[in-house]
């Protein structure tokens, strides 16, 4: 069975995993970066202010996701996403019309945690946990609602900022995603609560990765891309510099990663229902492994390309490749707590990467060496997950 067919028989479903992924964009660094200067403004923050505080609530979010994202293994889903979102609608009021700063950080918050965090916990746990026999197709489908925001959001916002104010944009985005989140809630196709929420008092029974060595083993290999991606987001500047290339150049192969996030998803789930998450797991990183060969070695707009295209390729890839391998390892019974754990992880991770990568470029590398530590890295994270990816477990029935 196809795309086609699951769409035919599962859409009010995949539809409902679908907008939570959209829904997650308006706590995504990309659409928060583009009102920084008047959110700023708005807080009387300077922009070093601004990113010390927006690392501070991401890590906020973080813990925030670690501690309330397992929830969602025993929570209706409808529920979930009813308290999600009005937390969301909170901190987008928060944040355009509080008073105080202080308050305003308080929404910045709830908009990253709910957003970025919960919102895209929510699809992905949805499309991992209801689908079997298609689950990587699902998930494939399901994470285009990220590549949609990415890709149309940007623009027209910038466009519409000509005729409305920075508050009046998030305002109108809330209507407009309420049209279509008020039907489903009411019609929706929403499936039962998946487990018993534990006695009070009584310690949850399921895993805990973090107490498991096979997940410290797995992590660096699920987390080598939206590290190392990180870094080269936040300083594309350097980059471009050091490689010999433009940032008109780098604006031009972002287009192109985003293009490129689209056949990486839908490919990639549909060759994990065939050949199964280990089998894709082994290989999905090769693309940027060899952009990033293509970087150090050739450099110039060639090597920007690359890294852009060859990274857009894996990310489309990556996540229904790890939810599905979390469940071949964890079961689908404990996917909310396996994967709010690996978000976490990488909220962290994604927080103070920047900062590391800062610090090697004060201290004097160039971005060809910082590239070659960035596939040394890979290399290492993809040796680390084969004891993993070989035990009986990761192979499954």
């Amino acid at each position: 069975m196809g795309y086609r067919t699951l769409l035919r028989d599962h859409r009010g479903l995949l539809g409902i995993a679908f907008l939570a992924m959209f829904t997650s964009s308006l706590g995504q660094s990309f659409f928060i970066g583009l009102f920084q200067a008047p959110i700023s403004t708005h807080l009387g923050l300077s922009a070093g202010q601004f990113g010390t505080a927006y690392a501070g609530v991401t890590l906020v979010a973080g813990f925030a996701v670690l501690r309330l994202g397992p929830s969602i293994d025993w929570v209706a889903p409808r529920r979930f996403a009813l308290v999600v979102l009005a937390a969301l609608l909170a901190g987008i009021l928060l944040l355009t019309a509080a008073p105080w700063w202080g308050l305003g950080l308080l929404g910045l918050g709830l908009v990253r945690f709910c957003g970025q965090g919960m919102m895209t916990h929510l699809g992905n746990t949805l499309a991992g946990r209801e689908f079997v026999t298609m689950r990587g197709r699902a998930l494939g489908l399901v994470s285009t609602g990220i590549m949609l925001g990415e890709t149309a959001l940007p623009p027209l916002m910038a466009a519409m900022l000509v005729w409305l104010g920075w508050r009046e944009l998030w305002w109108l985005l809330i209507v407009f995603l309420a049209l279509f989140w008020v039907p489903l809630m009411l019609r929706g196709p929403w499936p039962k609560a998946p487990g018993k929420r534990p006695a009070r008092g009584q310690r949850r029974q399921g895993p805990r990765p973090f107490r498991e060595a096979r997940f410290w083993q797995l992590l660096p290999l699920l987390m080598i891309l939206p590290v190392t991606m990180t870094g080269l987001f936040i300083y594309q500047a350097r980059m471009t510099d050091d490689l010999g290339s433009s940032l008109t150049v780098y604006a031009l192969a972002l287009t192109g990663m985003g293009l490129a996030k689209l056949p990486g998803a839908l490919l990639g789930g549909r060759w994990v229902d065939r050949l199964g998450p280990v089998r894709l797991a082994r290989l999905y990183l090769l693309p940027y492994a060899l952009a990033l060969v293509v970087a150090i070695s050739v450099g110039g707009h060639a090597g920007v390309w690359a890294l852009m295209v060859g990274g857009g390729l894996a990310m489309g890839a990556q996540e229904s490749i790890a939810t599905s391998l979390l469940v071949r390892l964890w079961g689908a019974e404990h996917l909310g707590t396996v994967r709010a754990t690996l978000s976490a992880a990488m909220v962290f991770s994604t927080g103070i990467a920047p900062a590391l990568l800062g610090i090697a470029l004060d201290l004097g590398a160039s971005f060809s060496h910082v590239l070659v530590g960035m596939l040394a890295l890979l290399v290492i994270g993809w040796a680390l997950a084969q004891g993993v990816l070989a035990s009986p477990e990761a192979r499954g029935p």
